[in-house]
């Protein structure tokens, strides 16, 4: 469980949430007025029922999110007057809208695993069921790029990641990516909004229109370039030196920079052999301590192909902010109990568990996890054998439509996560596609 935190310096600016859903919602909300299921006590849970591209564990993020959105979920009389659609009694229902339920689930930066019970929302079926749309779209976005990223960061293998994708996505979507990206382990952003608003730290020098904006009629001065690059900034500032030629561009940044350059970026090529050449020159001019950053499309899977390489840094765009390919978590939003009453869906490759529930995860005396343990909601921890520990993953995270107490900051769940994953068994960060680091049961279902 991560320890709150008073001082939070995430976003706090408040507007209404309350269109972020789809007409569906409302319209089942408007026939549950007309029939009395709209009172019903029910619970809601978030899950997936598997990982997509078969990876071997997923991470929670965009809970903090999700619970300022829920809080905020309230109707304004434009939005209202939008809704013609609904009744009337519907309408005046939603006038007076505050999500008043709870809200208990996994703490961000937690890893989950299929059926992992990763939030669960209770109250009545008309307050929960109007909630699906946003919450989904926060959890599975921000769990997507959590999972790449902290994938990334192990790949790393100690080794910094700036995030670079804003102009890869949404102009919004990059500022929650880098969020994202920067709770599973990435050092820096490029984007100042997600660094202003989250207080990320952040990061950027200059991009190849620097350098071809230094050209006259006498040519190319990559120099001038460099030159001024480094009075604005300082000598430790990163040159990028692929504009033209590689190992002219190396030449000339030592020559205008010295020795105590503090990096050069390399965003284009066979960044491996290139990286291995840079070094050796830098080496021969005595820039020993001056860095190699790279970019340029890259993935995990390329981050790891590089880790043998005498690369000091990555920036990594388009393949974080869309999840490397997995832009979703495929997390799903059902209904799992009607007034005490466990209900599932049984459609072929769509099987839920009904019922409310909480979870542990069964670890060894040593920290390492072995199994997800999922059990009715009111029930006692289960008793585990073999030396097993039954650790609580279910937290209280809203009481009566209040968060409870202060959310965790960023930078707790943070280092939440990069505990977290140590605890995994050693094959399962493992980048390869296969079974999940750990199974699930459920006890008592």
């Amino acid at each position: 469980m991560i320890a709150m935190n008073a001082s939070h310096p995430q976003d706090t600016t408040r507007r209404s949430s309350a269109l972020l859903t789809d007409k569906y919602e409302l319209t089942m909300l408007d026939a549950a007025i007309k029939d009395g299921t709209a009172d019903r006590q029910v619970s809601f849970e978030v899950f997936a029922r598997r990982f997509p591209g078969q990876r071997r564990y997923g991470v929670v993020a965009g809970t903090d999110r999700v619970l300022r959105t829920v809080r905020d979920f309230v109707f304004t009389d434009e939005q209202l007057e939008y809704l013609d659609f609904l009744s009337d009694e519907t309408i005046e229902y939603l006038r007076n809208y505050r999500f008043s339920g709870h809200i208990d689930g996994y703490s961000e930066g937690e890893l989950y695993f299929p059926y992992s019970p990763i939030l669960t929302v209770r109250g009545t079926f008309a307050e929960c069921v109007v909630l699906e749309t946003v919450i989904l779209s926060i959890m599975n976005a921000d769990s997507a790029v959590a999972t790449a990223a902290a994938r990334m960061v192990t790949a790393a293998e100690g080794r910094p990641i700036m995030e670079m994708g804003s102009r890869r996505t949404h102009e919004y979507a990059a500022v929650t990516a880098t969020r994202a990206a920067y709770l599973a382990g990435f050092s820096s952003t490029s984007n100042l909004e997600a660094a202003y608003r989250y207080n990320i730290p952040s990061a950027g020098t200059a991009a190849h229109a620097w350098t071809l904006a230094h050209t006259t009629d006498n040519g190319a001065h990559e120099d001038e370039a460099f030159r001024t690059q480094i009075d604005t900034l300082g000598i430790g500032t990163t040159l990028l030196v692929d504009t033209y030629d590689i190992a002219a561009g190396v030449r000339t940044a030592i020559d205008v920079a010295g020795t105590d350059l503090g990096g050069i970026r390399i965003d284009s090529g066979e960044l491996g052999v290139l990286a291995r050449q840079v070094r050796d020159q830098l080496d021969s001019l005595g820039a020993t301590n001056t860095k190699i950053v790279v970019s340029s499309d890259l993935d995990e899977f390329a981050i790891a192909a590089l880790r043998s390489e005498p690369v000091d840094a990555y920036g990594v765009g388009t393949s974080v902010v869309t999840g490397s390919g997995h832009p979703t978590a495929e997390m799903v939003y059902k209904l799992v109990e009607v007034d005490g009453l466990p209900v599932a869906k049984r459609s072929s490759h769509k099987i839920s568990h009904g019922g409310t529930k909480r979870a542990y995860r069964a670890v060894r005396e040593s920290g390492t996890a072995v199994e997800e343990v999922i059990t009715h909601f009111d029930d006692d921890a289960p008793k585990l054998y073999n030396g097993l520990h039954a650790r609580p993953l279910t937290v209280a995270l809203m009481r009566d439509g209040e968060i409870t107490g202060n959310l965790p900051s960023l930078e707790a769940c943070r280092e939440y996560l990069s505990q977290a994953l140590i605890t995994l068994p050693w094959e399962g960060l493992a980048l390869s596609a296969d079974e999940p680091a750990i199974s699930t049961r459920f006890v008592g279902f």
